[in-house]
């Protein structure tokens, strides 16, 4: 009888601290146990990228946000798009002279934000910021790529964007130069890189780099192919082949190296494996056709976070990347983050 009473008297105790030790959990998340080669630079924006020189990180406050540029070195950061009305952008890329590609809709409504983000058109900012975006007279689904090197970019469309002309459920790649002359940008030499309909599986495309040193290939999300596959198509063969090629895995591509022997993945391939988009962290995988996988990130390990849209420096020294949760929509992010890849590879 005295043993019950004494757990009777202990069980509020007990259910305390049971409550107490949930909530400790219910609270982790990643970004307070980083490790040493993990830094976080900012605590909103989300799809970062890298100048040319590796000093500034840009990237777009929210999806439908306006873009800013953080310089690492003082870790100021500096809003880019407040000296014209718009309604907001999805990308913000650096272009090869410096000037910025931005992606983002002619029409917003924030109760039925959906169809601005199939909706978004291409833009050139000056990197002067001296006058509003010249439009590129394109939409764009999604993210284009960009070419580190020349003025030449590649971007997907969806049927949804052209119903008139695109059969419904198909996708397509274009790439072209932007012409600057005149101080206003344009498009020239535009050609089609790559329509769904050719190809032996079914997917939505959605490019992400042309791949160095040379460019002569461009890799591409192969979205609702074994879940989404990691994939390159051949700009002057046209041939496609599949990197990653797993079945009910989710692979996403995204920056890649800057000699081309790797991308960044968002992938569910660890416990997650299955579950899609939602439960993604950043793994390398090798582009030699072997499939050797590392894994970078390990915000999924925390329950309802991920780690998402990563990036490579051009120096190939560092990554970043974002912390997103679970449940949002691709691309949200809570803060932009650094990997040094020479700490990781030599902790301390």
């Amino acid at each position: 009888m005295d043993i019950w009473l004494k757990l009777l008297a202990a069980l509020p105790i007990i259910l305390a601290t049971a409550a107490a030790s949930a909530a400790d959990q219910a609270e982790r998340s990643p970004d307070h146990e980083l490790p040493a080669h993990i830094t976080r630079l900012t605590f909103f924006g989300e799809r970062a990228d890298f100048s040319h020189d590796g000093k500034r990180i840009l990237f777009v406050e929210k999806t439908f946000g306006d873009a800013y540029e953080l310089d690492l070195e003082t870790k100021a950061i500096r809003l880019l798009t407040a000296h014209y009305k718009h309604r907001g952008y999805t990308r913000a890329m650096y272009l090869a002279n410096g000037d910025i590609l931005l992606s983002g809709p002619e029409q917003f409504d924030p109760k039925n934000p959906g169809p601005s983000r199939v909706q978004c058109f291409l833009y050139v900012l000056d990197k002067g910021l001296s006058r509003p975006p010249t439009p590129l007279g394109t939409k764009c689904s999604e993210g284009p790529a960009v070419s580190r090197k020349r003025m030449h970019i590649a971007w997907s469309q969806v049927a949804a964007q052209y119903p008139e002309e695109m059969p419904a459920g198909s996708s397509r790649i274009y790439e072209a130069d932007i012409d600057t002359a005149g101080g206003t940008s344009g498009l020239v030499n535009q050609r089609l890189v790559l329509d769904s309909r050719d190809l032996p599986f079914r997917c939505t495309l959605e490019c992400q780099n042309f791949r160095p040193p040379d460019e002569r290939e461009l890799t591409f999300s192969a979205y609702g192919h074994n879940s989404t596959d990691v994939c390159g198509v051949d700009l002057t063969a046209r041939t496609v082949i599949n990197y990653s090629n797993s079945p009910d895995q989710y692979d996403e591509p995204e920056g890649i190296s800057p000699d081309g022997r790797w991308t960044l993945v968002e992938s569910d391939r660890d416990s997650f494996s299955g579950q899609g988009s939602g439960h993604v962290d950043i793994w390398k995988l090798s582009l030699d056709g072997k499939g050797t996988w590392e894994r970078l990130t390990s915000f999924n390990k925390y329950p309802g976070y991920k780690a998402s849209n990563p990036v490579v420096s051009d120096d190939g020294r560092f990554m970043a990347f974002q912390m997103a949760r679970s449940r949002d929509p691709a691309g949200v992010g809570y803060g932009i983050f650094l990997c040094d890849f020479a700490k990781a590879a030599n902790p301390r």
